[in-house]
């Protein structure tokens, strides 16, 4: 275990090389900040993190950088993240609260994550799996077809049509839709199945065939494949970050091509209270190994409805990016509370 003043010693050298990219000397660490002690014993204490594996010297005669566990120790030794100001606060609340539906609110919220960051951004769907019926609706948009509505916690919504041979009756729809939402609301998509087994038997039998064929068009929006989808921008944002950077970005953006890795990476981050931060070669992707993953979950307080995050260098500003994932999964939370 270090020291606290060898701990300042590389929150210093952190911080400097995330500010400059260049490698930090001893002189570089006693002139721009206040670590109490003389040169002789900067050296000595930057001596140690090297033996010990914190950082390393690229070049001879250069300074030093921080290694993967270098960074791993910082990121787990901050004591804060830092906090958005009050008018970032009321830019991302006033962005995200302007959409329209889900759809919008996962495209904005990937562009603004890509923005405040200036990493790659990635956004999950919302699953079906870990989401619940909010709401059932049963439309009647001519005398023989039907519109069908899911909604979901998630703010997902589901539409099918349902053709019916026969006109339908008022009564029978209205009847209809009071005991689906008796049935469902609340109800995890995973158990809607059970939860929809008995209520075509609660119809009179003249009518089973028309509830059958709604109930049918209801389980197959539950099992919708298309849940396992995520976004992804700002992928130019990997190209400032100097050259040595830049020799990896190819593989990098193979990576993020491959949507299963980022869905792997993502699913790591299972609550929405604790942030996952995986730094080079933690991740088990080769071509991600001169990058770190920020990640969360949005949703409830006690449970992910899916995950959010940034993909950058591995010498990134951690607490600024750590608090801005942490932000803006928090406002998605409530605008998808909220819708």
């Amino acid at each position: 275990m270090l020291d606290e003043r060898k701990l300042d010693v590389l929150r210093a050298i952190v911080e400097d090389y995330v500010a400059t990219h260049e490698p930090v000397g001893s002189k570089t660490l006693v002139d721009r900040h206040n670590l109490g002690v003389s040169p002789a014993t900067v050296r000595n204490d930057m001596a140690a993190l090297e033996e010990e594996g914190y950082i390393t010297q690229p070049h001879t005669s250069a300074g030093r950088i921080p290694t993967d566990a270098g960074y791993r120790l910082f990121v787990d030794k901050l004591s804060t993240v830092k906090t958005l100001s009050p008018a970032e606060k009321k830019a991302i609340s006033s962005f995200l609260a302007g959409a329209v539906d889900l759809d919008d609110v996962v495209r904005r919220t990937v562009r603004l994550l890509a923005q405040i960051t200036r990493q790659v951004a990635i956004v999950q769907y919302p699953t079906l799996t870990r989401s619940s019926v909010r709401h059932v609706e049963v439309v009647t948009m001519t005398p023989r077809r039907l519109l069908l509505v899911l909604i979901t916690s998630a703010g997902r919504v589901e539409q099918r049509i349902v053709e019916t041979h026969n006109d339908v009756d008022e009564h029978l729809i209205a009847d209809l839709r009071s005991r689906l939402n008796t049935a469902l609301t609340g109800q995890r998509l995973t158990d809607a199945a059970t939860a929809l087994a008995s209520v075509t038997e609660t119809f009179a039998p003249s009518d089973r065939p028309l509830v059958a064929a709604i109930v049918t068009t209801l389980l197959e929006a539950f099992t919708d494949e298309g849940e396992q989808r995520i976004a992804v921008g700002g992928a130019a944002n990997l190209t400032r970050y100097g050259d040595d950077f830049e020799r990896n970005v190819k593989p990098v953006l193979e990576a993020l091509e491959e949507h299963v890795i980022l869905l792997k990476l993502l699913g790591e981050a299972t609550h929405p209270q604790t942030l996952t931060v995986r730094i080079g070669h933690e991740n088990p992707y080769e071509g991600l190994a001169t990058t770190s993953v920020v990640a969360t979950g949005y949703g409830s307080k006690s449970e992910a409805l899916a995950t959010l995050g940034i993909v950058g260098p591995t010498h990134m500003d951690y607490p600024s990016t750590m608090g801005a994932v942490r932000a803006v999964a928090r406002y998605v939370s409530q605008i998808l509370a909220d819708s």
